[in-house]
């Protein structure tokens, strides 16, 4: 191959990587499929020095530019998941342990989910794609006297039944509503001044179609935000990473990323049962700043393709 037309190739070889990283670094994913291509930009990242090979090779000047360019911003953005761990020692309060779960269509079997419960020793716990059978049988195994007290919402007429969702409490409960969204998205408030709200959230996934990219970002917008008589917590499955503009625009809105917050936000949350990659942080748990974030992480449970998310908290006043 000619010089010239080697380094033209070497340009050409690098614009994927300058197109996805121009995309992170600005924001400016908009419907199908690059919505859910943003899911990926750790992988990206991770091959971001390929270009970067062949324009070196090329001897092209732009086109290493380029490849280096696109890699240092992929790079930092995989790196500002992270965040950083907090300095000094958490402050006092009440103690909150909030979990996440999500139930595969109803399929994940009770024993995982009662077992996460009972070892973790889970005071709230937020449950997407719950079916009226799962549910049956999370009361049958004995998720009811663990936390006894519960908001089930169940699916819409026309649904599907996995659009159920459900707060399990070991505490008392006050209010109980349902988040705006194409889900069902319960919400709870725990007695208190201010009072304590957690939302089991479960977005409409972005992964197969324009109009479900457009059904996900109208979730996500719908999510409330941060007030002042309430200090609210929002867990669940997203469909969402923090390489999505969309779930950043909720963070901007005043939520601190509980995995974040305690420098672990490169938890990764889901991934296919029979294959270990993708590795996607799609589940989290965002909360109100003026609660801390005592610690993170997340639990395999068996039968389903999301880990939950396990999130202490510091309530002030408790």
């Amino acid at each position: 191959m000619a010089p010239t037309s080697a380094r033209r190739w070497a340009v050409a070889a690098t614009t994927p990587w300058v197109v996805w990283a121009a995309l992170r670094r600005t924001g400016g994913e908009r419907g199908f499929p690059l919505v859910p291509a943003l899911s990926f930009t750790p992988y990206a990242a991770g091959t971001a020095l390929l270009p970067l090979a062949v324009a070196v090779r090329a001897r092209s000047r732009s086109a290493t530019v380029l490849a280096a360019g696109a890699g240092a911003v992929l790079a930092g953005a995989v790196r500002s998941h992270r965040g950083r761990r907090p300095v000094g020692p958490p402050p006092a309060g009440r103690r909150l342990r909030i979990a996440t779960v999500s139930l595969r269509r109803g399929l994940v079997p009770a024993g995982p989910v009662v077992e996460l419960v009972r070892r973790h020793r889970i005071d709230l716990l937020a449950v997407q794609e719950l079916t009226p059978v799962a549910e049956q049988r999370l009361l049958a195994a004995g998720l009811a006297e663990l936390l006894p007290h519960a908001h089930v919402v169940p699916a819409r007429p026309g649904s599907e039944p996995a659009a159920s969702g459900a707060v399990w409490s070991r505490l008392p409960l006050g209010a109980r509503t349902v988040a705006p969204g194409g889900f069902e998205q319960p919400a709870v408030r725990l007695p208190g001044t201010p009072e304590l709200e957690v939302v089991s959230v479960h977005t409409r996934p972005p992964a197969t179609s324009p109009a479900a990219v457009r059904g996900w970002t109208e979730d996500l917008a719908a999510l409330p935000g941060p007030e002042p008589a309430v200090l609210r917590v929002l867990a669940g499955d997203f469909n969402a990473t923090l390489d999505h503009a969309a779930l950043r625009a909720v963070l901007r809105r005043g939520y601190l990323d509980a995995a974040r917050a305690v420098g672990r936000g490169n938890l990764r949350t889901w991934s296919p049962l029979r294959s270990p990659v993708p590795r996607l942080g799609l589940d989290h748990v965002l909360v109100d700043p003026r609660l801390a974030v005592a610690g993170c992480d997340v639990v395999p449970v068996a039968g389903s393709d999301h880990r939950s998310v396990v999130v202490d908290l510091v309530v002030p006043g408790g």
